[in-house]
């Protein structure tokens, strides 16, 4: 699922090689944490995008089911250290207000 990533951070490579076993774990670590990571804020993003779609083209009932799977992608994310909670709170507290606009228009 990672490998197209884990092989992108490999390819870059770095002007310092670490020289302790630790320092090697820590690289191969570092470059894990950093493809998921990458993949949960694109998933984040194209599900913010989907929202924003929906909303765009003024259509309730599909900008429901979006922010309620946006809700829930934020809530799974934010329990991680890709993203602090209080982001994710500000990020779903300004689409609850968008959703809430497009009812009351």
């Amino acid at each position: 699922m990672f490998a197209p990533l884990l092989e992108h951070v490999e390819k870059l490579g770095d002007t310092t090689v670490p020289q302790s076993r630790s320092a090697k774990k820590d690289v191969r670590q570092n470059a894990k944490r950093r493809a998921v990571n990458h993949w949960r804020k694109k998933r984040i993003k194209a599900q913010s995008k989907s929202f924003l779609d929906a909303i765009t083209a003024k259509d309730v009932s599909l900008a429901e089911t979006e922010f309620k799977s946006f809700c829930s992608l934020m809530d799974k994310v934010s329990c991680t250290s890709t993203m602090h909670k209080n982001t994710a709170a500000r990020r779903k507290s300004r689409f609850s207000r968008q959703l809430r606009d497009l009812k009351q228009a």
